[in-house]
């Protein structure tokens, strides 16, 4: 293990695992407030067409997958906002016509792009080079940046749209805000869990931490310590074997932390109220 950390590619995927961990349960702590659990998945759909066209132009599929997945976000909100349409169903859409249009894209692409297309919607982190680093830096720097700029109205907008309203906020630059800082994680973990799991680190952190407090503040603190452990102890337990794919052990270890939580958090509560 101490050799594997020396090796620079290691290290780029140990960093990258680091950035997700950190950024995916910042914002789904929003998007579980606001019950839009699903929207991370939505967007994945969506950024597959951004990744395909990437492979269809010959262009960096991440930057077209930034510019895609963007687009679908501001796209939803404003159906679900303006729109007759229900936010289940605005997803839906967003869901087919992502798969849609990259499964359309990836049919007239060059050919052996299936085969890339792969590490995009599984995740593939040790294949994480330099410069996909830097922009997964980049946009978690923004990410970050916009949970802590805007991280106190986002909350009253996620806990009351009408208290938001009545509070003079701007409701709809505040949503916009909350989907397009969504996609641009979606893109930041696509390399790294996968389009087709990374709603799983946006979402499982969250529902661990939920487990143990009440309060907005502590639960976005501890998803992102729980965010860390899985990105990094899933990046860790998938280098004991070569056939355990980095992505999916992410998840399942996400997935046992909410488990053990279950139990945990109900025995906490308990001595709590006892003590009470």
């Amino acid at each position: 293990m101490i050799e594997l950390l020396k090796l620079p590619f290691f290290q780029q995927a140990l960093v990258a695992a680091l950035l997700v961990g950190l950024c995916a349960p910042a914002v789904g702590t929003f998007i579980v407030q606001r019950r839009l659990a699903l929207l991370g998945d939505g967007i994945g759909h969506v950024a597959l067409t951004g990744v395909a066209l990437g492979f269809l132009t010959g262009t960096a599929p991440v930057v077209t997958a930034i510019i895609v997945s963007v687009a679908g976000a501001v796209a939803i909100e404003l159906v679900r906002a303006r729109g007759r349409t229900t936010g289940d169903v605005a997803l839906a859409l967003l869901f087919y016509g992502g798969i849609a249009g990259g499964v359309l894209l990836m049919a007239i692409a060059p050919g052996g792009s299936n085969a890339k297309l792969n590490s995009y919607l599984f995740g593939s982190i040790a294949t994480v080079a330099a410069e996909d680093l830097w922009i997964i830096a980049g946009l978690a720097v923004a990410v970050i940046g916009v949970v802590v700029v805007f991280g106190r109205e986002l909350f009253v907008l996620c806990q009351d749209e009408e208290v938001a309203k009545a509070s003079g906020l701007p409701v709809r630059f505040l949503s916009m805000v909350i989907a397009i800082t969504a996609a641009l994680t979606v893109v930041i973990a696509m390399r790294v869990v996968g389009l087709l799991l990374v709603s799983a680190l946006m979402v499982i952190p969250v529902a661990t931490s939920q487990q143990f407090t009440s309060g907005f503040r502590a639960t976005m603190g501890l998803a992102m310590v729980f965010g860390v452990v899985a990105a990094v102890g899933g990046l860790l337990s998938s280098t004991l074997s070569a056939k355990v794919p980095p992505g999916a052990a992410i998840v399942l270890v996400s997935l046992a932390g909410f488990v053990l939580a279950l139990g945990l958090g109900r025995f906490v509560r308990r001595r709590k109220e006892s003590a009470a």
